[in-house]
């Protein structure tokens, strides 16, 4: 005998739920599927933790049900005990833990891959972007009807960097928009708003993070840049240089270059057919 259908469900959501990365039920409901995800990265930002998680809590609580996924990149501070305070202090949090560094793309994608909400938002980890800025980037983003072809990106009008830092990104977007034709005027800005769908369609590779809006574009998408508030780092320290960046930024380029000349859209259609009625 089968099992009945009640007894069949409740055997696939236990099932399901225990497939999920550690969390605690108190604080995340399994029951109810959040509209939306905040995925951070992060590697050796302990003390970024509870200020970071403070701040999107004060602009996400009372709005659309959302979770937070902190992606720890092989960190070797307190950064996990951090986010375990932060967890049992009620955050609506769930971690993902490497057990080697793999970079903030790698830590990207294990985020958004598990994340369970259709509107995925990117914040650095440290502290630089400020979450106040979330709450109207989501509402633009779901004024279009096809928000799974838009991406809503930040741009910082106003860097909070040092002068080498501005300079070099500065010649990093404008060789970037020239090459790639992306037409974004900060694609380095951590803080993004697309879908969990979109995302999930692009190829994903290392450094990947730093062309999404041209991985959109190649998607047929489009990328609607909005200024953003910018601050200063006022803990810790980067976890990569200038230098290090640009060379790595060289290659990348010229890998997405390829990419982009072999992308191929073609415009589709389901063919449905009537089947003819047979006389009895």
């Amino acid at each position: 005998m089968g099992l009945s259908p009640v007894l069949t469900a409740l055997c696939l959501y236990y099932y399901m739920k225990n497939q999920m990365p550690e969390t605690d039920s108190r604080h995340v409901d399994y029951n109810t599927v959040p509209d939306i995800t905040v995925v951070v990265p992060v590697k050796n930002e302990a003390e970024n933790i509870e200020p970071l998680i403070t701040e999107i809590r004060a602009a996400l609580d009372g709005g659309a049900p959302y979770e937070i996924i902190y992606i720890d990149d092989g960190s070797t501070d307190a950064t996990p005990a951090e986010l375990e305070k932060q967890f049992h202090d009620g955050a609506p949090l769930r971690v993902i833990r490497h057990d080697k560094s793999c970079g903030q793309s790698a830590a990207v994608i294990s985020g958004v891959t598990v994340a369970r909400g259709h509107i995925i938002a990117t914040l650095d980890g440290d502290g630089q972007n400020d979450p106040a800025d979330l709450p109207e980037m989501i509402k633009r983003f779901r004024r279009d009807s096809d928000y799974d072809n838009l991406m809503i990106a930040g741009w910082r009008t106003k860097r909070r960097d040092i002068l080498i830092k501005r300079f070099s990104s500065k010649f990093a977007n404008g060789l970037r928009k020239r090459l790639l034709k992306d037409n974004t005027p900060d694609t380095g800005c951590g803080i993004k708003v697309f879908s969990h769908a979109s995302f999930m369609a692009m190829p994903h590779f290392d450094h990947m993070h730093r062309f999404l809006p041209a991985l959109i574009i190649r998607g047929g998408g489009e990328v609607i840049s909005v200024p953003v508030n910018h601050r200063h780092r006022e803990r810790g320290v980067s976890n990569y240089g200038t230098l290090d960046r640009a060379w790595a930024s060289i290659w990348d380029l010229m890998g997405m270059i390829w990419l982009l000349r072999r992308g191929n859209r073609p415009s589709s259609i389901e063919v449905r057919f009537e089947r003819e009625r047979q006389e009895r």
